[in-house]
């Protein structure tokens, strides 16, 4: 019986080698990755939902110090540009002597989840992650970690323990992502919302430009589609503005990030700033405020002169499935 049980157990511990054999990558053979990870201190990090990485094709790299779309820009911008980083290899506020030792030994997720506690929403006015890495990288010399655009594709384009340039004073303490989409205005018949939407028999729905923006997203033949069809408002800094919905697919590749991020960075609570009753905030922290917040918030909770992601943005949504998801750990 004994013998039995020892043939049993050499021949599963066998299995177990070959199977591993057979699925670790031979020297010098390349590594596939799923393709739904996003890199934390040079650590891989599954997430559930489609990533590129600035490192694969068709990514955008903020880590290069040449234009992206050079190809894009006229004589003049080409002849003047100037090879410079558009982020920060150290948050500010880590101290001095950690600073020393991140620089020898490298920084550590344990360590990055001590100074990050802050995850930034913005809007990028463009329409989609292809045109705002040109005009962020190409244009104004700024940096996000995170583009999501319309069909739900999240595209990292730097490790979360740089620095990235899109939150002035939150910089320091945050993870930022640039949802594509037009934004929100002061009229409802502004003419950004009249040339970028049009309606059909299923409702509104946005035009690209063919050459300029379509040909950049990553799903052939995508129709983006506001979650809610209707077009929306609410005021933000006490200004009314008018705003269509973001698409469900960013949504839910949106939660699925947030979630993710809450695992990893811990101090990113799965919350946005309220008042008294319990509502979304829709107005800017007061120093006092934003010094002591920690969690989701929109780029208008840092300064009143932005309303990023405007008020057609669905906190409930996005906050109770990051919530579910995080608990699920699907």
């Amino acid at each position: 019986m004994k013998r039995t049980s020892r043939r049993i157990a050499i021949s599963l511990l066998l299995a177990i080698v070959v199977v591993h054999c057979a699925t670790r990558p031979r020297p010098g053979e390349p590594a596939p990755r799923a393709g739904d990870e996003i890199v934390v201190c040079g650590e891989r990090f599954h997430i559930g939902t489609p990533v590129v990485l600035w490192t694969d094709p068709g990514g955008y790299d903020a880590y290069r110090v040449e234009p992206r779309f050079a190809d894009a820009m006229d004589e003049r911008a080409r002849a003047e540009w100037k090879p410079e980083a558009h982020y920060d290899s150290m948050r500010r506020h880590v101290p001095l002597a950690e600073q020393a030792r991140f620089r020898g030994d490298g920084m550590r997720v344990a360590d990055l989840a001590r100074y990050v506690d802050l995850f930034v929403v913005h809007y990028d006015v463009c329409g989609t992650s292809r045109r705002c890495f040109q005009v962020l990288q190409d244009e104004r010399h700024l940096s996000v970690h995170f583009l999501l655009d319309v069909d739900g594709t999240i595209y990292q384009t730097l490790d979360l323990k740089e620095r990235a340039w899109h939150a002035s004073v939150a910089n320091d303490r945050s993870i930022g992502i640039e949802i594509a989409q037009v934004g929100a205005y002061p009229r409802p018949d502004h003419e950004a919302l009249r040339q970028w939407y049009a309606r059909d028999e299923h409702g509104p729905f946005v035009v690209f430009d063919q050459e300029r923006d379509a040909l950049g997203i990553r799903t052939p033949n995508f129709v983006a589609r506001p979650a809610r069809p209707a077009l929306l408002t609410g005021a933000i800094h006490g200004t009314p503005l008018w705003q269509y919905d973001f698409t469900s697919e960013q949504y839910e590749a949106l939660a699925k990030l947030t979630a993710a991020l809450h695992r990893i960075l811990p101090r990113i609570s799965l919350n946005a700033p309220r008042d008294a009753k319990g509502a979304i905030l829709m107005r800017s922290l007061s120093p006092d405020e934003f010094a002591t917040y920690s969690g989701v918030l929109g780029h208008f909770h840092i300064t009143e002169a932005k309303s990023d992601p405007g008020p057609a943005f669905d906190w409930g949504r996005v906050l109770a499935t990051a919530a579910k998801t995080a608990s699920s750990g699907d």
